[in-house]
């Protein structure tokens, strides 16, 4: 199991701060996240706490995570993690609670690696590859499709995953089709009480299986009407928003061919490897999903991709595609660049 080679690695900790990451994405949305960092032995480990939140973030910064100092293996840090809180105020989503652990856990992770003087692929002996990637974008409503076309006519080899929504037309799905790759169209109808929350339309269904066959449909919602929407494109289906552990992939109304594996929606390092240990075994793809990370959490999702599925449609593009189109950006795939020691990405933002 992957998990074991990581679980008893020593941890001191001897200190934890808390930075403040900000981007002005557009006038209705600011991205704020936050760095994790645990000090111990004259090293820091990094973490990115990806909760969407402004007030959550406020919460955090107000307060400061309990106190962690002390002798920890891995396993023993996260156990001690099951029974503390790490929201001084209940978070206004629940899922923030994974994305905080998933923060002090990684930053635990790269600390533990520093102090050890090891990277994190060398341990897991697993070979860092060149990480294809995607970017993620939506049309906006009303559909702008220049949106897409502009990343094109700067990257003309650039995939795409899409959220698709009901305003779509078929004039619009057949020009995306015709003039971009579209690796992955993201339905959203699994998201309650968000900005993004789509609903279950059976028509905008049949529009992305028909217009898109030959990319993964993810996140739908399933019902009657839209099962029937589906039909023929079942193997095409993949899941991201209900997937924090393996009882969430094994559950799935439809099982996945792939499935999209975001480290954050994990929360524990533990039940992430146990995600890459069950594709394995059951000869499933996986592909990697971002969060608007900021900071050092881009590069772990980078770093993870390259172990696990470096071949696949990754939602991992460098921090800079956070940006319109300029020149100068990485291109797909990005070079492996994984530090001398640690869980850290050089690369990364």
């Amino acid at each position: 199991m992957i998990y074991d080679r990581v679980r008893d690695l020593p941890i001191t900790i001897e200190g934890v701060s808390l930075e403040r990451l900000e981007l002005s994405v557009s006038p209705d949305f600011t991205r704020v996240t936050t760095v994790v960092h645990l000090s111990g032995d004259g090293h820091d480990g990094v973490g990115e706490d990806v909760t969407y939140e402004i007030q959550d973030h406020d919460a955090l910064h107000a307060v400061g995570l309990p106190d962690m100092r002390g002798e920890w293996t891995l396993q023993s840090l996260s156990r001690m993690l099951d029974g503390t809180d790490l929201f001084p105020a209940p978070p206004v989503r629940e899922p923030s609670r994974d994305y905080r652990r998933w923060a002090v856990e990684s930053a635990a992770l790269d600390l533990g690696l520093r102090q050890a003087g090891d990277p994190l692929w060398r341990v897991l002996g697993e070979d860092p590859a060149p990480v294809e990637f995607v970017i993620s974008i939506g049309l906006g409503d009303p559909p702008d499709i220049e949106r897409v076309l502009a990343w094109h006519r700067a990257m003309p080899d650039l995939g795409f995953k899409l959220d698709a929504t009901a305003s779509w037309t078929r004039e619009i799905a057949q020009t995306l089709a015709d003039e971009v790759e579209v690796e992955v169209v993201d339905l959203k109808g699994l998201y309650e009480n968000t900005p993004v929350d789509q609903g279950a339309d059976a028509g905008l269904y049949a529009l992305v299986a028909e217009e898109f066959p030959h990319a993964w449909i993810e996140d739908p919602r399933l019902t009657d009407a839209t099962r029937v929407a589906l039909a023929g494109a079942e193997s095409r289906i993949t899941w991201d928003a209900p997937i924090h552990s393996v009882d969430d992939i094994t559950g799935a109304p439809v099982v996945p061919r792939t499935i999209n594996i975001k480290p954050s929606r994990c929360g524990s390092v533990e039940r992430l490897f146990a995600c890459y240990d069950h594709v394995r075994a059951h000869d499933m793809g996986a592909y990697g999903g971002g969060q608007y990370e900021l900071g050092p959490g881009r590069g772990h999702i980078q770093y993870l991709a390259s172990l696990f599925h470096p071949d696949a449609p990754n939602d991992t593009a460098p921090v800079q595609y956070h940006r319109p189109p300029e020149p100068g950006r990485p291109t797909s795939p990005l070079t492996p660049t994984p530090s001398a020691t640690g869980f850290r990405w050089e690369s990364g933002v």
